[in-house]
């Protein structure tokens, strides 16, 4: 992958129609700018609950946007990064809808976690406890199947998100069907989508657990095999972004966002410091993304210090919800649906008060410090809160999700 900033888009959030538009984009307008595109999800459909984020098939373009030889032929002007996403696919994907039609009959009955898969002998009260949850529910969904009876599957995110037993045959071979697909497309690099809640063991977290570094280390190679690299996304605890680093070929450095907020609004460097001191080296940089702006990533954990005392932190979380006017309030927490518990949802121009000077400084921090910037689309041009959109979706991330026209 080239030591190049990549720019972070939807296809159709920027101005373009289709994959064949992005790359007349990338070529003219964007010429040179940009040495790397992460596409977010472009799979069949990108307008599901979870914008792609849950796919029906994740081995089809949507033909809304082109097929797979757009992407190849894209990758020939740029590096191509996209999502695998490994924790779950759509309710609607024809192996689940399978599954509910056949039960245990069903080809891809395994590839499905169920209450009774993990705890086959039931669970305790401390069990379910145990389970680090991003979302204020249960991880699990109850669905009737054909013949009347009922499953509790196990749902991490949303009841349409249907987890995938990635240590299953049929797990297994779905994922390598799309890294065999990504590796003809001319896709160098992906991004492990929501890794970290991919492996359950009853009595634990379920997340990044030691079974799940296994796990990231096994598709690692897998992936390499290929010729494809590895960028894991993991919101978790700043120690764990560390270890991490030193078994896949990527990470993201989602403690900067924060940090960066809190050298700006209270003139102290001292937190950015001690994190430059031992972050990886191995890092993609963001100041912005799809999702929001993370806390958890520099917080502390299970009495354990963070690089920023939970005090200062409040502070500055309170401080993004007044330069955005409130605005930031409304699309985080309880305040909408689709809600996280560990980021807020907002432009980073705004979370700056819209403070030009400030915003072009937090750049050039993610541009000189160690790791290779990303720039998220609704961030090159200094994006402002999508209030319409939230309105319209009550989904708290699509507030920095614009859909850009060609003449904005």
């Amino acid at each position: 992958m080239k030591n190049k900033v990549q720019l972070i888009t939807y296809v159709d959030r920027l101005g373009c129609k289709t994959l064949k538009d992005l790359k007349l984009l990338m070529r003219n307008q964007l010429k040179d700018l940009f040495g790397g595109v992460h596409i977010l999800p472009f799979y069949y459909p990108i307008d599901g609950e979870d914008a792609g984020f849950d796919p029906i098939n994740h081995q089809k373009v949507d033909p809304r946007l082109g097929d797979w030889y757009d992407l190849k032929s894209l990758s020939q002007d740029v590096d191509v990064m996209a999502d695998l996403i490994v924790n779950h696919v759509s309710a609607q994907s024809e192996q689940f809808q399978d599954y509910l039609q056949k039960g245990s009959h069903s080809e891809f009955a395994s590839m499905f976690l169920s209450f009774d898969t993990v705890f086959p002998n039931g669970a305790t009260e401390a069990e379910i406890l145990a389970i680090y949850r991003p979302r204020p529910s249960l991880p699990f969904t109850k669905f009737k199947l054909a013949d009347g009876s009922n499953k509790l599957i196990w749902t991490t995110f949303t009841s349409n998100q249907i987890d995938i037993d990635v240590k299953s045959k049929t797990g297994e071979q779905y994922l390598a069907g799309i890294l065999d697909i990504f590796q003809k497309a001319g896709i160098t690099m992906i991004r492990l989508d929501a890794a970290g809640y991919a492996i359950k063991k009853p009595g634990t977290s379920c997340f990044m657990i030691e079974e799940t570094f296994e796990f990231i280390d096994e598709l690692s190679e897998k992936a390499r095999s290929r010729g494809i690299e590895i960028l894991v996304e993991i919101h978790s605890y700043y120690k764990t972004q560390i270890e991490i680093a030193k078994r896949t070929d990527y990470v993201y450095d989602f403690a900067l966002p924060v940090l960066v907020l809190d050298t700006l609004f209270n003139k102290n460097t001292r937190s950015l410091k001690k994190w430059l001191e031992v972050s990886p080296r191995n890092a993609i940089t963001v100041l912005d993304t799809h999702d929001g702006i993370g806390i958890v990533d520099v917080g502390s954990e299970n009495g354990k210090a963070g690089l920023i005392e939970d005090s200062i932190l409040n502070n500055i979380v309170d401080q993004i919800h007044e330069n955005s006017n409130g605005n930031s309030r409304k699309a985080t927490g309880e305040a909408a649906s689709n809600l996280d518990l560990y980021q807020v949802n907002c432009t980073y121009f705004d979370a700056l008060g819209r403070d030009d000077q400030a915003y072009l400084i937090a750049r050039a921090i993610q541009f000189f410090v160690p790791g290779i910037p990303q720039v998220y689309y609704v961030g090159l041009f200094a994006g402002e809160n999508d209030m319409e959109l939230l309105a319209k979706t009550n989904v708290g991330r699509d507030i920095n999700r614009h859909y850009y026209t060609i003449q904005e």
